[in-house]
Parts: C-alpha cells; sequence; structure tokens
C-alpha cells in the first residue's frame, strides 16, 4: 500500500488514515458487490460500522468544532439564501452531522434530514421543526408533493449507481410543482474524492461513483426533471447558469488520459466550468 503525500491541512496521521482507508475500502467492496435488496439494510450497516470504528472520521471532528460547522455551512447557506421561504418545506439528503439542516430550521417551516445512520447526529439538540428520516439509502419516505426545496451535498457519489436513479425519482416525486432540487458532488475527472485520494487513482472508498455535469444532466432529465441548470459562483453569488459550456467542456476532456484529464480539469478556470452544484426544476 503506497500512501501519498499528506496534503497540508490535513491534521490525522498516517497511520489513521491508512486505518480509515482499509477499513472504508473493504466496506465499500461489500456494497458493490451486494444486491439492491441487500443494500436496503446493508447502508445502514457499514455507515455505521464506519463512524463506531473510525473516531477519528473528519465528520465528527467538524461536529465537535463550531468553527469548522460555521465555515462549512456559510458558504453552502449563500447558496440556498434565495430560496428561503419560512412558509415552505426543506429536505436535506446525506445531511451528516445535520448542522446545516439545524440552521435551516430557521428558515423554513419544516426541515426534514434522510440519513441512513443515527451515529453521527446521536445526542445532538434539535430544533422543534426538525426531523431525522432513516431511509434505506435509496427510497425518499416523505409524502408526495410535500417539499419545496430538496438539498444534497456529496452524496450522489454515494449511492451505488443502480440505486442512484431510484432515489432521484423519489426526489422527483417529493417536490411540490415548480419545486427545486439542488445537488452538489465532486466531479470525476478531478477524483478520487473519498478516503482513497491518498492511495489511488479512482474512488475505490465509499464514493462508489463520481460523476460529471453530464451524467447527472441526462439522469434528472430522465426521471422528468424540466430544466436543470448550473450554480455558479460570480464574486460572493450563486447565480444559475446554462449547464451546456459545462457539458460542451466535458465532451473535449473525456477522451484524454487520466492524469491529463486531472491535471487539465484542476486549472481554475476549467475547474469552475466543470464544478456540478446543479438545480433541477421540476
Amino acid at each position: 500500500m503506497r500512501l501519498k503525500e499528506i496534503p497540508r491541512g490535513e491534521e490525522r496521521s498516517a497511520e489513521q488514515l491508512i486505518e480509515h482507508y482499509e477499513l472504508e475500502k473493504e466496506l465499500a467492496g461489500k456494497l458493490k458487490k451486494s444486491t439492491k435488496e441487500e443494500r436496503k439494510k446493508f447502508y445502514k450497516i457499514v455507515y455505521d460500522e464506519l463512524f463506531q470504528k473510525i473516531p477519528h472520521h473528519p465528520q465528527f471532528a467538524r461536529k465537535a468544532d463550531a468553527e469548522k460547522q460555521r465555515k462549512a455551512n456559510s458558504w453552502q447557506l449563500n447558496i440556498l439564501s434565495d430560496l428561503f421561504f419560512p412558509h415552505k418545506t426543506f429536505m436535506e439528503l446525506g445531511p451528516g452531522d445535520c448542522s446545516l439542516s439545524f440552521e435551516l430550521c430557521n428558515y423554513f417551516k419544516k426541515v426534514y434530514a434522510i440519513d441512513v445512520s443515527r451515529k453521527i447526529t446521536k445526542n445532538s439538540q434539535k430544533p422543534t421543526n426538525f426531523e431525522l428520516i432513516i431511509s434505506d439509502g435509496s427510497s425518499v419516505p416523505v409524502a408526495p408533493g410535500s417539499i419545496d426545496v430538496a438539498y444534497s451535498n456529496q452524496l450522489m457519489e454515494h449511492l451505488h449507481p443502480d440505486d442512484a436513479i431510484e432515489q432521484v425519482q423519489g426526489i422527483y416525486k417529493a417536490l411540490v410543482s415548480g419545486g427545486v432540487y439542488i445537488c452538489l458532488t465532486p466531479h470525476r475527472f478531478m477524483g478520487p474524492h473519498d478516503i482513497s485520494k491518498y492511495f489511488d487513482d479512482v474512488a475505490t472508498g465509499f464514493h462508489l461513483k463520481e460523476y460529471s455535469n453530464t451524467e447527472l444532466y441526462r439522469l434528472f432529465k430522465s426521471v422528468g426533471f424540466r430544466k436543470i441548470q448550473s450554480y455558479k459562483r460570480i464574486n460572493k453569488t450563486y447565480l444559475k447558469m446554462p449547464i451546456y459550456p459545462s457539458i460542451m467542456a466535458e465532451y473535449f476532456i473525456n477522451p484524454l488520459s487520466h492524469s491529463v484529464r486531472k491535471k487539465i480539469s484542476k486549472k481554475i478556470l476549467v475547474k469552475h466550468l466543470l464544478s456540478i452544484s446543479l438545480i433541477a426544476t421540476k
């Protein structure tokens, strides 16, 4: 096993990274090989096991550090700020420590958080208009037409590819007419982005599939979303932009070798163009 150079800002030791990598890769392998029926229970099992056995997991560190939580939430609040309405309902999928969902309880009538594990939110103080719903990893167990704004950040890549379309179908069904789904996920050209980034050239941990804008555009269209746009940051403001320039860039970059593609994709202007922050309207 070869550990790449630990980048600046990584607070864990090489031994802790190796421990995390070995366990997550093992559990991810089980998920990838499992049947759809097995995965209905298996998502919860593997995530509970990871959080139990890796107490130095970054999500625990962020949960314990108020300043880290504030920074992690501030830019997401900026993305969502145009959608704040006190009479509307918000749903976050894959909420992690739920700190963002807790914050959004100040801006929405009701906030649902859909996750596969209670471990990361255990002992948290929950707002009265917040509800955590445990899912099987692909279903969206809320009433049809009950959600105004759905949101996921760093979730799509954690789904088994066979489950992704079922979840997007569930999100579409949960939204009111005119409701929106905002999806943020790392771009596969720049990956891997999970713990395997310290060891491998492609994702082998809990990022079961990393995506491109083109792939998600086709997926969202296939379930019925009528409009898919990119959210791009201009100065400190996020604006809706056409997705087609991102798709065109991917068309030209995709045929390149992995190493060349990754190098080009990390250049600041290309990275900005490719970054996946999508808003899909029902």
